[in-house]
């Protein structure tokens, strides 16, 4: 596994999926927390962080059953965060018998087709490279980020994303692999028992992707106060208290 992953605590596994344009660090304070009871694992994906940058379209499902198999974990519960909610859920739809537990934060969704508005939103973003600051400066004007920008982890946020945009330039692929069909036609197939956290500061993209996991019977559906797209960064107490609750029914 060329994957670089951190293992903290003891106990059940619990692998956390950050999203992209972020890193492992994305859960610098909510695994600490989980980590008191349970054994969690935090890693880069593919492109991220201390990872290696793809050289071929990747294929973060297979990264993610091949991290498992070189830990040899049968099983484990499965965080996943905006993009890596989207491969928490491919995941858990391609192998559901090594998924003990799902818990989906602000998830996007194969399949589904993204507004108008947010299609314009990101090509004025993706036109403005190679400038950094500009790239920056258009993607956090955005409402999914208005609270954390404000909050003490605004630095640790531009950090993120300042070292995801240098690391995209060693890319040598940017397309990626996902099984077929898109999860987004497949979402009755999900009989894991699911916790799907959102804030309440969030984009109507966002919140339409929200309104079809939530309309499933196995899903637990929790809207966090005072929360944009990044609560990992900002509410991480309130969310370590869903998610325990959501993985002690679990004993």
């Amino acid at each position: 596994m060329d994957l670089y992953y951190e293992i903290h605590g003891s106990g059940k596994p619990v692998i956390f999926i950050h999203s992209g344009g972020t890193d492992s660090r994305l859960w610098s304070f909510l695994a600490p927390l989980v980590a008191k009871e349970y054994q969690t694992i935090t890693y880069d994906g593919r492109g991220a962080g201390k990872s290696p940058s793809p050289k071929e379209p990747a294929n973060y499902v297979e990264d993610l059953r091949e991290l498992m198999d070189d830990l040899h974990l049968d099983t484990a519960v499965l965080i996943g965060h905006s993009g890596g909610g989207q491969i928490a859920t491919d995941f858990s739809l391609q192998y559901p018998n090594r998924v003990s537990g799902l818990v989906l934060i602000g998830p996007s969704l194969t399949g589904y087709k993204p507004s108008p508005e947010f299609e314009r939103w990101m090509s004025e973003v993706n036109a403005a490279a190679p400038d950094a600051d500009k790239i920056m400066e258009l993607a956090f004007s955005a409402p999914l980020y208005r609270i954390v920008m404000s909050s003490p982890q605004r630095r640790l946020m531009i950090d993120m994303f300042r070292h995801h945009l240098a690391k995209t330039a060693e890319w040598g692929s940017f397309e990626s692999v996902w099984p077929q069909p898109p999860a987004i036609g497949r979402l009755e197939d999900l009989h894991i028992r699911t916790l799907f956290m959102i804030g309440d500061n969030e984009i109507p993209d966002n919140e339409r992707v929200a309104e079809l996991f939530r309309s499933l019977p196995n899903v637990r559906y929790v809207q966090i106060p005072g929360a944009d797209h990044m609560m990992p960064l900002t509410h991480p107490e309130m969310m370590y208290s869903y998610i325990t609750e959501f993985l002690e029914e679990r004993r």
